[in-house]
């Protein structure tokens, strides 16, 4: 969980970088960008807003062979051992993103680098570098008097409001190569800031594997539960495993096979699927990790539990109370009308 409010922005470098397959050139700022108190929490609101909207899905850096190879990487160790030289790893820092801005769909834009103080990453204060792109430019209206005329002039300039890709690397976890947030407003180049800019993987910590392992439980209840039994037994499958996520703190698969997997045929369907899809998820080999809370939480939102019937009719299950979908909702098939049917208990209507 990371807090931003008390953030400071100590020192900012901005150039301006162009798209190098179409001939547009590269800018370097001689001197550090002089910060005023009526700009300065304007641009910090520019730069972190995006990160407090944002759910926190943690990269770090990564090389097929070693960070030592990580350009990126040793330029942001280098400016947490000496601060006092940002600026000049700044510029190392641009020139690199100018040489991956190759693609013709690639916008040119300024550059900040920033050093923030005072971050706050799970409870710890720590230092941060910020990377933030500004690409798109708006039309705006400035005035000026002449004599007893308003005069109105088209300006173009980067919107306060949005901003367009931006990374803010944390002094924490070094030896796995950073913790790394990444926002990005134009999904079309993603490529490009993820993976050849910035040269990251996915941060395997206990939010990343809850969400992964979630979202394979998913499938698998779409893919095996649903083909094999019926729409109920599919959600109330994703109950129980959400349930049983919710109420730990440490995951066991052993536990979570036992007590979330009710009929016992799916069991070795459960462990074939696993080993065949594993890789996908990057579950390979895990069957035991601490489970984030606020993972779940976000899950549980995101997962349907509502039947869809083709008659315009919806059954929407409880997530918090599954067992009552077993005790009071039966299915059967009707001979006479050749039709399926969920038979309902209940002793009253609820008031809406």
């Amino acid at each position: 969980m990371i807090n931003l409010y008390n953030s400071h922005i100590s020192s900012l470098s901005i150039h301006r970088v162009g798209n190098k397959s179409r001939n547009e050139g590269i800018l370097l700022s001689q001197t550090p960008f002089e910060l005023t108190d009526e700009m300065t929490p304007l641009l910090k609101e520019f730069f972190l807003k995006p990160f407090r909207d944002k759910e926190e899905n943690y990269y770090q850096f990564a090389h097929g062979s070693d960070l030592e190879f990580h350009d990126l990487f040793q330029w942001i160790s280098e400016i947490f051992e000496h601060p006092e030289g940002v600026h000049d790893v700044s510029k190392k820092i641009a020139s690199h993103l100018f040489d991956q801005s190759m693609h013709p769909h690639i916008k040119s834009g300024e550059v900040y680098i920033a050093y923030l103080e005072n971050l706050v990453l799970d409870n710890e204060k720590v230092d941060g570098i910020g990377i933030f792109k500004s690409e798109i430019k708006q039309d705006f209206l400035q005035f000026s008097e002449s004599e007893n005329n308003l005069m109105a002039h088209l300006q173009q300039g980067v919107n306060l409001n949005k901003l367009d890709k931006g990374a803010l690397i944390f002094n924490s976890k070094k030896e796995e190569g950073y913790k790394v947030l990444s926002v990005d407003s134009n999904r079309y180049d993603a490529r490009y800031w993820l993976e050849s800019f910035l040269g990251v993987d996915a941060f395997a910590d206990e939010n990343f594997l809850t969400k992964k392992y979630l979202k394979f439980c998913q499938d698998f209840a779409k893919d095996v539960v649903l083909p094999a039994e019926d729409k109920k037994e599919e959600v109330l499958f994703m109950n129980r495993a959400v349930n049983h996520f919710a109420k730990n703190d440490l995951f066991e698969e052993s536990s979570f096979v036992n007590e979330v997997i009710d009929n016992p045929d799916l069991i070795p369907e459960f462990r074939h699927y696993k080993a065949e899809r594993a890789p996908k998820y990057k579950i390979e080999d895990l069957t035991s990790f601490p489970i984030a809370n606020t993972a779940v939480t976000a899950a549980r939102k995101k997962i349907k539990n509502t039947i869809q019937l083709d008659t315009n009719i919806q059954i929407k299950m409880d997530f918090i109370n599954p067992e009552s979908a077993e005790k009071f909702v039966e299915k059967g098939w009707d001979e006479e009308k050749q039709m399926y049917y969920y038979l309902v208990y209940f002793n009253q209507e609820q008031k809406s």
